[in-house]
């Protein structure tokens, strides 16, 4: 990433280195089967309105893969199911093609993702689902529906925009929209990227590191991070880092964007974040001494994704395809990718500021699906003492 001073955030090798809630219980009774009316007064907005704004964004190129021009229109109601945190943004793109495409009309029901998955289950277990999609900010939400089949499968044309097979699911139950990678951002004014270790197992035996570090353990990307690990190197392992790393004097934030602007401020030296935090300071503060790396092949690397299922009994499932085939055209991934810094989840959009690309990153070879095994984990949390 470029700033002022001309320094790129990621240096290293690899670089280390909604809308409002609404009732959604009646829509199965009020919704008609969708009809798809390509004779729409359809006008694509500019690549500009997809486009964020800041330094980051300055100077990109145009994004490749298929252009929503290509896809097919959309038209009908779509009942929608949107997880919290990034949902907020990812909404105002549903909105945008709610603008774009006259008859097409979304019903969201926000809440944060797990609690979603949960509810789609016992409606599909009830006869009585009220989704049509559900869009999660993380894999191991898709992965708890998937595993209690309450969805169907997404078609070949919906899925095979996405570059990387681990980025979708078994049976192509879900498809990743948004990808985000965990990281650790330093403090340049502290540290240079040759004291980052390439595993986390060895940080707490790294004395540049002791005392000087912040994590958010109460954060859901967090404790993915944690059950990645557990599902890597073991339980054993698993607590004894957590346990080795509040000895090293780890100090505890409320959220990983608050772990970024610290180190950014220069009280931490170095922290547990995802990737787009970094980036959010960054984009803000352009000559802020932060910048990012990237662990290898193990949970410190770990890539989650967020993304869309089609749920188990909709009667709109090709809508729902060529919804997702939106979510994964080159105006939604430029806009993910300079609205909320997420990774691109298709070939053709770079990441922002310089970051490295997914096929520079080294991710764990894990089933992201498997993250939603989160029970062990926040037994082993509190066993360690960090409490989620």
């Amino acid at each position: 990433m470029n700033g002022d001073s001309g320094k790129r955030v990621v240096t290293r090798r690899k670089a280390l280195g909604i809308g409002s809630t609404l009732a959604v219980t009646s829509l199965a009774g009020c919704m008609g089967f969708f009809s798809n009316n390509n004779d729409q007064n359809v006008e694509i907005p500019s690549l500009s309105d997809f486009r964020g704004s800041g330094s980051l964004v300055e100077g990109r190129p145009a994004p490749g893969g298929t252009s929503i021009e290509d896809l097919p229109n959309l038209s009908g109601e779509l009942a929608l199911y949107i997880g919290g945190g990034e949902g907020g943004i990812y909404y105002e793109f549903v909105e945008m093609l709610q603008d774009i495409y006259p008859d097409f009309t979304v019903y969201p029901n926000d809440n944060d993702s797990a609690s979603l998955a949960q509810t789609i289950v016992e409606e599909v277990d009830a006869g009585a689902a009220q989704a049509d999609v559900f869009w999660s900010i993380d894999a191991s939400s898709l992965g708890f529906v998937a595993d209690n089949d309450a969805y169907e499968p997404l078609s070949d044309a919906a899925v095979d925009p996405v570059a990387k097979d681990q980025f979708v699911g078994t049976d192509k139950a879900w498809a990743g929209v948004a990808g985000r990678a965990r990281s650790v951002p330093y403090n340049t004014d502290e540290l240079s990227s040759s004291d980052i270790p390439t595993t986390v197992q060895e940080f707490p035996s790294t004395d540049a590191l002791r005392g000087t570090m912040g994590w958010a353990p109460t954060y859901g990307a967090f404790k993915s991070f944690v059950t990645a690990m557990r599902l890597i190197e073991g339980d054993e392992a698993t607590r004894n880092w957590l346990v080795d790393m509040q000895e090293a004097g780890t100090e505890r934030y409320a959220n990983e964007y608050a772990v970024s602007q610290t180190v950014a401020n220069g009280s931490l030296a170095a922290g547990f974040a995802n990737h787009y935090y970094a980036m959010r300071v960054k984009n803000q503060q352009p000559d802020a001494p932060i910048d990012l790396a990237f662990t290898e092949g193990d949970a410190g690397a770990l890539i989650n994704v967020a993304g869309a299922l089609k749920v188990k009994g909709t009667r709109r499932g090709e809508l729902v395809d060529d919804f997702v085939r939106h979510l994964l055209s080159s105006e939604a991934q430029e806009y993910f990718a300079t609205i909320s810094f997420a990774y691109p989840m298709i070939e053709g959009v770079a990441p922002v500021g310089g970051l490295p690309t997914i096929d520079e990153l080294s991710p764990p070879d894990i089933d992201l699906a498997k993250l939603s095994n989160l029970e062990p984990t926040l037994d082993l949390m509190d066993e360690a003492g960090v409490s989620g």
